[in-house]
């Protein structure tokens, strides 16, 4: 159990990096040029990272994660905290789709967003974390 624990845990560290800086990204693209060098950079960048690390973590973190609890019954179904832990997961799922639909707009130069949106919108996979953590590690209900 301890092995797969930690690649949970390694799954998922990889997976919050992404969807921290992907973000970051957008927020520099914005300021590129459409067609230029520097955009074109961005859009490998961005590729790169959703694609090749991005992707397999979310993966990797919910196919271990779904071994701790379908093979070491880790989920307790009857707690509240594992349920708002469960949703904060299904909401950073939604957020990488998101990501990855926005990453598309980019890489077809059809971005409509300003800067100020990715600046905010870069928290909030930073607040979920922060609840994930506060359910695992409190447990306050």
């Amino acid at each position: 159990m301890l092995w797969v624990k930690a690649l949970h845990v390694i799954s998922i560290i990889a997976w919050m990096a992404g969807l921290l800086y992907l973000p970051r990204l957008f927020v520099y693209h914005t300021e590129a040029e459409a067609g230029s060098a520097q955009s074109e950079t961005f859009k490998v960048m961005e590729r790169r990272l959703y694609r090749g690390i991005m992707t397999p973590a979310m993966i990797a973190s919910w196919l271990f994660g779904l071994w701790l609890i379908i093979f070491y019954q880790a989920f307790d179904f009857g707690s509240g905290w594992a349920w708002v832990k469960l949703v904060m997961v299904v909401l950073l799922t939604g957020m990488h789709l998101f990501f990855g639909q926005i990453r598309k707009d980019f890489a077809e130069d059809r971005n409509q967003r300003p800067q100020r949106f990715f600046r905010m919108i870069n928290e909030v996979p930073t607040l979920i974390m922060i609840v994930i953590v506060i359910m695992i590690i409190v447990r306050p209900f």
